[in-house]
Formats: structure tokens, sequence, C-alpha cells
């Protein structure tokens, strides 16, 4: 990618797949480094919230946050992971809602249904992504990445993963 304007939707919702597919495969590192310098990683606790400071999230992590919890799913003593746990996301095709090369800003929404498996036990839990993304360095790059599950507000099982 060359400038802002190169950026196509096809691009942008490809980025999104590759995402998808890095947290599938478990490769936790380079996942996370598609976020941008001061990227978010949001889980609310109600698909009403608005302000991650003011309400309740099930996470709000930043670039420390991630790779504290990275560092833990990755050890080999990590007691959830007992056995290894997996997960697959089943992606609809995401909906660019704003492509704007001039203020550096894309954002895309997709519907998915996420599944987690571990110790015999299956999890499953629709919702919504919602993708900020920028241009950095001449890569697109996640600025904030917001989760709407539609179970967000009753109570939900231990995740492991990154939904």
């Amino acid at each position: 990618m060359t400038t802002l304007a190169d950026v196509t939707p096809e691009q942008l919702r490809a980025f999104v797949s590759h995402e998808a597919r890095l947290l599938d495969e478990q490769r936790l590192e380079e996942w996370n480094a598609l976020f941008a310098p001061g990227g978010w990683y949001w889980l609310p606790a109600s698909p009403a919230c608005t302000d991650p400071l003011r309400e309740a999230s099930h996470l709000y992590d930043d670039d420390l946050l991630r790779r504290v919890k990275i560092a833990r799913l990755v050890h080999p003593a990590a007691h959830s992971q007992q056995p290894r746990g997996r997960c697959h996301r089943l992606l609809q095709e995401s909906d660019v809602l704003q492509r704007d090369a001039t203020g550096n800003r894309f954002e895309l929404r997709t519907p998915f249904i996420y599944t987690e498996l571990r110790a015999s036990r299956t999890v499953m839990l629709p919702g919504v992504a919602w993708h900020q993304l920028v241009v950095h360095q001449g890569a697109l790059r996640i600025a904030l990445k917001r989760v709407d599950l539609l179970h967000a507000d009753e109570a939900l099982p231990a995740i492991e993963f990154y939904v």
C-alpha cells in the first residue's frame, strides 16, 4: 500500500479476514502487531456502552494489557490452557461504513459467530465487530476494535481468547 487513497474496500475486508485468521490460528503476537500505536481492543459489557472509561467493560485492552494476556495464554504452564483451547470465527462480509483517506479513518462492521472449544466444552457467541482502521507506516492498523456480543449484558462464560 503506497498512499491512503490507494486503500480499497477489498483491502479493508481482507484485513479483517486476516485478523480473524491470526486469532483462529492463535498467532497472537502477529495479531497484536496489527494494532496502531495507541490502539485499543474493547469488549463492552453492554451494546449500549458509549464510553469505556465511564461504563463497565469486559475488556478494554491497550498494548500492555494485550501483551500480558498473550504471554499468559502462550505460557506452557497456563492452567486455563490445559488442555489447549481452540477457537474459530465465522464472519459475514464486512460492511465498509467509512472510507476517509483524507482523514486516515476507515470503519467496518462485521457480524460474526465466535466458537471456542476448551476441555470438551463448546461456547458459541454471536456478535458484531467494529474496526476503526488507520494507515500507519504504509500499512493498515487497528486504532480500535470494538466487539459487541449479543450476550454482553448477561453472565458470560469464561472466555479465554480474544473474540
